[in-house]
C-alpha cells in the first residue's frame, strides 16, 4: 500500500505538504497540488484509518446532533442509535451535542449557530425543508464542516451523505397496503407532519402516485397537517372525520398517530376505516395489536442514528466521502401478527 512518504518522494515535494493536499488543509499552490493527487491516483493510495482514528484522539472531535422535538416518540429510537455511538466514539475522545427543536427554520438556523458556537467539526442534521437551510448547510460544507441528513434530506443542498429511509417508495408501499386491503370507492384523508418537512410530502407523494396509477377506487378526500403532535392531531383529525363523514381510510404519513386514533374512537369509527401508519412507537403497536391501525411501516430508527454519526466521523478522520450518498434503510411491513 503507497504512503505518504512515497507520495512526497515521487511528486518532490515534504510529506507535510501531502499531507495538505491529500486532506485539503492549508495553502498548496494548484499546480503542486495537481501533481500530488495524480501521484496518489497513480499509486491508489487509501488513508491509514487507524492512525487517522488516533489523530482524531488527539484532536479531540465535537460532533453536533440536530433532531426535532421531544414530541415525536419517534426520534426516542434514534436518539437510543445516537447515544450507543457517543459511548463508542468515546474512546476516540469524541464528544456529541445534541439539540432537539421545534418545527420551524428560525429555530434550527439558531440550533446550527449554538453548536457552531461549541465548535463542531461536522453535524448530523434533520433538516427543515427550506432554502435557508440549504443554504446554510453549503455555507457550512464551504468552511470544512460536514453535513449528515438523517430521517429527512433537502434538496440543493452539499450535504455529504443522507441516511434514512426513502419515503417516495415508503409512501408507495403505503398505498399499495391501502389498495390491497380496501374494496369498493374509498375515500381516505392523510394527515401528515408538515408540508415543510421533505419526508412528509414525499411519503404524500409516494401514495397519491400509487394510488393513482393502480388503484383508481381510492380517492383523496383531504390532506391535513398535525405538526407532529397529539394534541393537534386528535383535534385535527376528529374535525376532518366531522366535516368529511364519506371518509372511510386515513393515511397517518407521519407522527401523531396516537392522536389520530384517538379522535377515531372518540368518534366511533375505530371499526369502519382502514388505517395505514408509519413506525413503532409504543402506542402504534397497540393500536395494531388491537385492530384499530391495519398496518404501520417502519423504518429502522436506530440504525439512522447510529450509522449517520458513524458517517460523519469516518469522514473526519479518514478525509474518504461515504461509499453511498444515499444510505436508505429497510422497508418494514408490520401487522398483528408480526409487530
Amino acid at each position: 500500500m503507497a504512503t505518504i512518504k512515497e507520495i512526497a518522494e515521487l511528486s518532490g515535494v515534504s510529506r507535510g505538504t501531502v499531507d495538505r493536499v491529500l486532506n485539503n488543509r492549508g495553502s498548496v499552490s494548484a499546480k503542486t497540488a495537481e501533481k500530488v493527487l495524480e501521484i496518489a491516483r497513480a499509486l491508489d493510495y487509501r488513508p491509514n484509518k487507524a492512525g487517522l482514528a488516533l489523530a482524531a484522539q488527539k484532536k479531540r472531535l465535537k460532533l453536533g446532533v440536530i433532531l426535532f422535538g421531544n414530541s415525536n416518540p419517534f426520534f426516542d429510537e434514534v436518539m437510543k442509535g445516537i447515544r450507543y455511538q457517543e459511548e463508542r466514539l468515546a474512546g476516540y475522545n469524541c464528544s456529541i451535542l445534541v439539540r432537539q427543536i421545534v418545527y420551524d427554520a428560525a429555530s434550527q438556523l439558531a440550533a446550527i449557530e449554538d453548536l457552531l458556537s461549541q465548535e463542531v467539526h461536522g453535524i448530523v442534521l434533520a433538516p427543515y425543508n427550506s432554502p435557508d437551510i440549504a443554504a446554510k448547510i453549503n455555507a457550512l460544507y464551504e468552511k470544512n464542516i460536514p453535513v449528515v441528513t438523517v430521517n429527512t434530506d433537502i434538496d440543493h443542498s452539499r450535504r455529504i451523505a443522507y441516511v434514512g429511509s426513502n419515503y417516495f417508495l415508503s409512501g408507495e408501499t403505503a398505498g399499495g397496503l391501502m389498495g390491497l386491503m380496501t374494496k369498493g370507492d374509498v375515500h381516505t384523508g392523510i394527515v401528515l407532519g408538515s408540508n415543510q418537512i421533505l419526508c412528509h410530502t414525499d411519503r404524500v407523494a409516494g401514495f397519491c402516485s400509487l394510488i393513482e396509477r393502480k388503484y383508481p377506487h381510492i380517492r383523496v378526500a383531504a390532506t391535513i397537517q398535525n405538526q407532529d403532535d397529539e394534541v393537534e392531531s386528535f383535534h385535527v383529525t376528529q374535525r376532518l372525520l366531522q366535516e368529511h363523514p364519506q371518509i372511510n381510510a386515513l393515511y397517518f404519513a407521519a407522527a401523531g398517530v396516537y392522536g389520530g386514533c384517538k379522535a377515531v374512537i372518540a368518534q366511533n369509527r375505530q371499526h369502519d376505516l382502514t388505517i395505514i401508519t408509519h413506525d413503532r412507537v409504543n402506542t402504534t403497536r397497540e393500536f395494531v395489536r388491537d385492530g384499530i391501525i391495519s398496518a404501520t411501516i417502519c423504518q429502522q430508527p436506530f440504525l439512522q442514528g447510529s450509522q449517520s454519526l458513524d458517517i460523519l466521523f469516518n469522514y473526519l478522520t479518514t478525509g474518504e466521502l461515504p461509499e453511498k450518498e444515499l444510505n436508505y434503510v429497510t422497508v418494514d411491513i408490520r401487522i398483528a401478527e408480526n409487530i
